[in-house]
């Protein structure tokens, strides 16, 4: 009896052994920054296929001489029947490159089928191009005005977005014009960008998707004699703080180990903005204000400026966004 239960004991501390052998191995084997996709952002099979329609171009009269390209993903799932729930991306040949980080089209295919998210179209568009030719040698790069648009604090790209833009889609396809059924999405100053939209119209956006935010001074201008100075991304810590509260909800990701330059500090820019907000909501509960509040998640990480830590949450972070709109269908969609 003895011999057995001397044998068991070794038994299982050979096998708790190598389970925390595989542990450390696997822990050993990571380095900062590597997060995977999950199966939600890859094919699968079973899964209808959706259209990935483009790329098209566009030249905006709001931010005149610019061309840009844009891409439509709409699932198989979409009839026209009823409105389509509405997801923008910025930097749109990244956030439909299917051997890239975020892959948000395959993403959507996925989250649709299984009904985890509402049927939901995908508008992907690139930065503007000065003059009237887009150059096909850009791929994934950045054209020449993405600076001035994405990382300007005014209103001026959400009026090309929601004036100029989605109506243009909207002829062919039923959006949804209910701002809780629509999100918007980028990473680096795309993200500010996205942000940038939903702060001016939260009317039209009421959901932010920010992946390593450049809430930085990218867009800071000194004063000179003729003009007086220009805020960047810094001023949005401050204006959450002072301002009314926005029916937001935002979704912020960055990692420790994030860009450090003379614009700024990413992952402490990217912590002020969710301790504006928290402040923001606590002020507003202290006072019994009877208002919104910010609704807020973050995930922060030990990445560098990449986009592939939001490429892994992406579809947990749809999920959440798009939640209530499984459970509580807007009156024109019903």
């Amino acid at each position: 009896m003895q011999r057995r239960f001397v044998v068991l004991v070794l038994i299982l501390l050979g096998a708790a052994t190598t389970v925390a052998s595989a542990a450390s191995a696997q822990t050993a084997t990571r380095k900062p920054g590597d997060y995977p996709l999950t199966p939600d952002s890859l094919p699968q099979d079973g899964v209808p296929k959706g259209r990935l329609e483009g790329p098209f171009e566009f030249r905006s009269q709001i931010i005149a001489n610019t061309v840009r390209r844009y891409w439509i993903y709409v699932p198989a799932q979409y009839t026209g029947e009823t409105p389509a729930n509405v997801l923008v991306f910025q930097d749109g040949a990244r956030a439909i490159n299917p051997t890239g980080a975020l892959r948000v089209p395959q993403a959507i295919e996925n989250l649709v089928f299984r009904k985890e998210i509402p049927v939901t179209i995908g508008v992907f568009i690139t930065p503007g191009q000065r003059g009237d030719v887009f150059p096909d040698n850009v791929g994934t790069g950045n054209p020449n005005n993405r600076a001035q648009e994405y990382d300007a604090v005014d209103d001026t790209y959400a009026r090309f977005l929601i004036d100029e833009l989605l109506p243009e889609i909207g002829r062919k396809y039923r959006l949804t014009a209910d701002p809780a059924r629509r999100a918007i999405g980028g990473t680096s100053s795309g993200a500010i960008c996205a942000f940038t939209v939903a702060w001016h119209r939260p009317d039209a956006f009421r959901n932010v998707i920010s992946g390593i935010g450049s809430y930085v001074s990218i867009g800071y201008r000194a004063a000179t004699a003729d003009q007086p100075a220009k805020s960047g991304g810094e001023i949005y810590p401050t204006w959450i703080r002072r301002m009314p509260i926005k029916p937001l909800r935002v979704f912020l990701q960055d990692g420790s180990n994030d860009l450090d330059n003379n614009w700024g500090n990413w992952f402490l820019a990217n912590q002020q903005m969710l301790k504006a907000f928290e402040f923001a909501n606590r002020t507003a509960d202290t006072r019994k204000d009877g208002g919104p509040r910010y609704d807020v998640r973050h995930e922060w990480g030990d990445g560098a400026h990449s986009d592939a830590h939001l490429g892994a949450l992406l579809p947990e972070v749809l999920r959440w966004m798009f939640a209530d709109g499984l459970r509580n269908r807007a009156p024109e969609s019903r």
